[in-house]
Order: C-alpha cells, then structure tokens, then sequence
C-alpha cells in the first residue's frame, strides 16, 4: 500500500460517506482514472453530451482556442474535501464541450485551490479513483484516492456497481441496492398509499399545499425532496415528474409536458418591455377578452405561425448527424423579412437542459377536490434513461419539442398594463421517448 501524507489519511468506505452525508452529498458517484487522466491532459469524462446531465455546472459560454476553435465551458462548482471535513474551493475547474467530436473534458481543478489532491491528479499512476459527491443545491464535493488504498478495497467488495455514464454509483449506506430498485419501491408504496392530502416540503417541514401544481409538490413530499426553488428535484439521481391525468387507465398522448423556461437571450424581445414585445408581434385575444394582448401558440422548426406571422428556425445543428456542428448556434423566431424576433442561444439552452437529470421518472396521478383536495399516484411509471443536449436538439428539429409560450398582457391600453411572461419549451407525452436512449413502462407492484 502507498504511504499515505499526514495531511490524507488511509480512509475507509464509511469515513468517506460520513464525510460526504455531512458536507450535505446525497448521491456519491466514482471514477476510475486512465493514465491520461491528469491535470495536464484533462481527465476524460464522457463521448457524448451526457455529462451534463450527470454533474452540475454554471452557466454554458462559449470560448476559443489558441487555434481558432470555437469550444463551449461550463464552470464546476466543485469543493475538494478535507480529511478534516471542510472543504477548499477549486475555483477554476470546469467542463470543456467539444461538441462536434462529441467529448467532454474536465479541467481547472487543481488551479488556485489549496489542499486539493495535486499528489494523485498529477501522475499517471494506475488505480487512481476520483469521487465526487452531489448535493441537492448543485455543489460538488471532491476526493481522490491511489487505488490501492483501504478506501478502494472497500469500494471493491461492494461488487458490481450501477453505472451512470463514465461514473458508478456508491450507496451512501446499507447494503448496496441499485437506485432504480429503491425508486421502485418507493414509487410502490406510494401507490399503495391512494389518495394523499396536497403537501409540500420545505425547509424539513411538510405543509400542506392545494395549488394547481400540488401534484407534483406532493409526490415529491413523499419521496423526500424538499420544494426549494433548485431546478432538477431528485430521488437518488432520478429527476420526478407528475402528470395529472383523468384516469390511469387512459394516458392522454396529446397531453403537454414542461421541459424548460429560458427566456430568449437574442432578437427583438430583449430590447423591448413585453408590452411592446406583445403589441408589435402578438395578437388581440381569440376568446374574445377585452383589452387582452397574446402571444401564445406551438412554435415549431420549419413552420410558419399563422397568428403571429413568426417562422421557427434552428441554426447551427446538424439534423442528418443528430449533433451540434456551431457552438454558436440558436432556435430563433423571424418574421418574413428575415428580422430576428426572438432566439435562445445554444449556452442559453445547454445551461438550462444541464439541469435535467440523465435518468427521469414520469408518473401519472389523479386529483380530487372535493371534500379537499388530494391526490393519488398510478403504478405504471414510465422510467427514462441516458439523454443529452444532442437528443434535446434532435427532438426541436423533428418538432417533438416546441416553443409553446403563454405571454399576455391584461388591460393593454390602459394607464396600468398587467403583463406576464412565460417562455416555456415543451413535448407531448407520447414523444417523450425520443429524449431518452431507452424509455420503458414498468408496473411498480410487480417489478
């Protein structure tokens, strides 16, 4: 065994879990590190886009090399763990995307940060593991080890572990269980439960909650995850999602899901207030509602909108390869002449789509609101695995996934105008497959 520093103790399995749990991890995930996974040649990370899905990063911009090359990164909010359980900032680590290839590297993480691991993540040395623990509120904790230490052995006698792109899953504690198992039967006993009063959990404290979206408020509740305004909730890695429907026994393919809310960060729109935004380009209410401006509809690639006179475009993607082939690329609404009205930059998308998780539950759920308000959940939950960035534009190009906004503006001639924005991207139930590598439908008392 190597002699270990004073300053990095021979840790077990448990001591690295305790350490994690308490710096606020609620998942561990493992890499084995190549010989080439080092600072100077930046540990590999993944061949496609999945990454991003897997790990939390800062806002996507777009950089160039010293040779002319347009390349995106992202910043890591990565922490490296002390052994005495605090923890020391790498301020400079990030992801680097190669879209066109595609891969994705990491690097910046040792710069600037005192106390990180320079005496493993310098070698070439065979065996070396790197550990990354993920909290609710999208930090990442750190911790290398040499692989022939207490901490590998450990980690070997769990056996077989669940894969999650280039990492494995650690149990936090127990005997080692897959997280999909655990997802199982906690969507199991749910079931089971039938009807649940609305509620929501917030701050530890579970408060009753009645609200049109209490839905899915209420089985998060249930399955711990507390309402705190951070994108991409999630149970041991799966992001969950529940959709009312009127009966089980009937899924309506046509019904509309959310997948992201990012408001246009180019055209027209960002330099006018949503009242002149709405007035120029929108329309009188259709509904005949007084004094009521619109600006509503399914946007998608390739169509002209008849209500507003608005084609959807996305440039920079390379629809017959399935990849982004312009890191500056964007999904863009022009009218006829060509004038950008609005568009969402590929940054602006990756750095919303990063909060996706790569694994997603969808679950189908009942209301009733009388004598109060409740709710219960089915047993066919539909499981989602493996997408990226490429399968998000996929889906835009083919129309799966559409600009479906719902702006307006109340009392629009009035001395008091009552705007509202709500930019949304969204995808109907039956093509929500199309954003996954593999989708199945599993009966949570049977499997």
């Amino acid at each position: 065994m190597k002699l270990q520093s004073a300053d990095r103790p021979d840790l077990t399995l448990d001591q690295l879990r305790s350490m994690m749990t308490a710096a606020g991890a609620k998942r561990i995930l493992m890499k084995d590190l190549a010989p080439n996974d080092n600072a100077k040649n930046q540990p590999y990370l993944s061949g496609s886009l999945d990454v991003t899905n897997i790990l939390p990063a800062g806002d996507i911009y777009v950089d160039q090399t010293p040779q002319g090359n347009r390349i995106m990164k992202a910043p890591l909010p990565l922490r490296w763990l002390q052994p005495d359980g605090s923890m020391r900032p790498a301020p400079h680590a990030k992801l680097i995307l190669y879209p066109q290839y595609p891969e994705v590297r990491f690097s910046g993480f040792l710069r600037g940060s005192q106390n990180a691991p320079n005496d493993i993540l310098t070698t070439r040395a065979p065996g070396r593991r790197l550990f990354f623990g993920i909290t609710d509120d999208r930090r990442i904790i750190g911790w290398a080890s040499w692989g022939d230490d207490t901490l590998s052995a450990n980690v070997d006698a769990l056996g077989e572990l669940e894969p999650e792109g280039v990492f494995r899953r650690i149990p936090l504690s127990g005997e080692p269980k897959d997280s999909y198992s655990l997802l199982l039967a906690e969507l199991r006993r749910i079931h089971l439960l039938d009807w649940i009063a609305g509620k929501r959990l917030s701050g530890g404290v579970v408060k009753p909650y009645n609200a049109s979206n209490g839905i899915g408020y209420t089985l998060e509740a249930e399955l711990g995850i507390s309402n705190n305004g951070i994108a991409g909730p999630d149970f041991e890695g799966w992001e969950v999602k529940a959709a009312q429907v009127p009966s089980f026994t009937s899924i309506p393919n046509s019904k509309k899901n959310t997948l992201l809310t990012p408001e246009p960060d180019g055209g027209e729109y960002t330099q006018m207030s949503l009242l002149e935004f709405v007035t120029k380009f929108g329309y009188a209410d259709k509904n005949d509602v007084e004094d009521r401006l619109n600006f509503g509809g399914q946007f998608k690639v390739g169509k002209r909108h008849q209500l507003t006179g608005l084609t959807t475009h996305l440039f920079g993607f390379n629809k017959v390869k399935g990849e982004v082939d312009d890191v500056d690329g964007k999904f863009v609404l022009a009218d006829d002449s060509g004038l950008e009205v609005a568009s969402w930059s590929f940054k602006k998308l990756l750095t919303h789509w990063n909060k996706k998780h790569a694994k997603a539950v969808y679950l189908p759920g009942e209301i009733r609101k009388a004598p109060d308000t409740k709710y219960r959940y089915g047993s066919s939950a539909y499981l989602g695995e493996g997408t990226d960035f490429n399968m998000f534009l996929s889906a835009v190009a083919a129309g799966r996934v559409f600009f479906d906004p719902g702006m307006k503006v109340e009392a629009a001639a009035s001395a008091a105008p009552k705007p509202k924005k709500r930019s949304q991207f969204r995808i109907v139930w039956k093509d929500i497959p199309s954003l996954y590598h593999k989708m199945t439908i599993t009966d949570v008392l049977t499997a």
